[in-house]
């Protein structure tokens, strides 16, 4: 299977554009562009409609999905990397647990976290964008939802994950990281586990954050326990697990007759 390409293309809500036919600008650029004289009152409002049904159609696509992990990682990784195998042994762990695997649905680690989740029989999920480049589904996902605008991809990423698992990657992948440290750390989300694959590419981000950012006063030693930095792909699928079946746990006592919490 490795002679198939990922699939490539710029998707357009259900219109799918290929070389000459992709547009130069995206709706999520057009959305936050300036506008010019009052033009933007007829047209922005009209814009929620769309937005609207992202979600609605996200909502709806992935609701039966079940236990999830999202998995994070470059587009930009070889197939022959080290990354790649890592990416692709958590994709395989992650369905062997009886997790689905979501990713941004792209070539490089999410490709290989969807391969692994596909060759394990899990099920491989593919949560894609629209990018002003051409960019499709790879060939390892076994359902696929198109999105126009990144804030409503993200709410999906979140809502339908008991973690994030999260492998080197550039601004994209960073971006995740620090908006679902942002959401636990703010209780908008709880019981969420955060695991960094690859001590030796993480660990100078995580030395700045203990250091300057620390020192600054901007973050607590609290705030960097949230996140866990491990080497071996399958453990960070079992910190996943842990923290999963303790909520089980906690949520089953919560239940149980005169359960107090005080």
């Amino acid at each position: 299977m490795d002679e198939v390409p990922p699939g490539n293309g710029y998707r357009k809500g259900p219109v799918l554009l290929r070389r000459g036919q992709v547009p130069t600008t995206t709706t999520d650029q057009r959305l936050l562009a300036r506008g010019e004289g009052a033009d933007w009152v007829h047209s922005d409002p009209w814009r929620v409609m769309r937005i609207q049904s992202e979600f609605v159609e996200g909502f709806g696509a992935l609701a039966e999905v079940g236990p999830a992990v999202s998995v994070f990682g470059s587009a930009r990784t070889r197939r022959d990397d080290p990354v790649y195998a890592a990416a692709r042994e958590v994709g395989r762990s992650l369905a062997e647990a009886g997790y689905a695997v979501m990713t941004g649905g792209g070539p490089g680690v999410m490709e290989a976290a969807n391969r692994g989740a596909s060759e394990a029989g899990g099920l491989s999920v593919g949560l894609g964008i629209e990018l002003p480049h051409e960019q499709g589904m790879n060939a390892w996902v076994d359902l696929g939802v198109h999105f126009r605008y990144f804030f409503a991809r993200k709410t999906m990423f979140v809502k339908y994950a008991q973690g994030f698992i999260v492998l080197p990657g550039g601004f994209g992948t960073f971006d995740e990281l620090f908006e679902s440290i942002t959401l636990v750390q703010t209780q908008k989300v709880t019981e969420f586990p955060i695991v960094l694959v690859g001590s030796e590419y993480w660990q100078g981000l995580m030395a700045w954050l203990r250091g300057p950012v620390m020192d600054a006063g901007t973050i607590s030693a609290e705030d960097l326990d949230l996140v866990q930095v491990v080497d071996d792909p399958r453990e960070a699928v079992a910190v996943v697990r842990e923290r999963d079946a303790q909520l089980q746990a906690e949520q089953a006592a919560a239940h149980e007759p005169g359960f107090d919490p005080y």
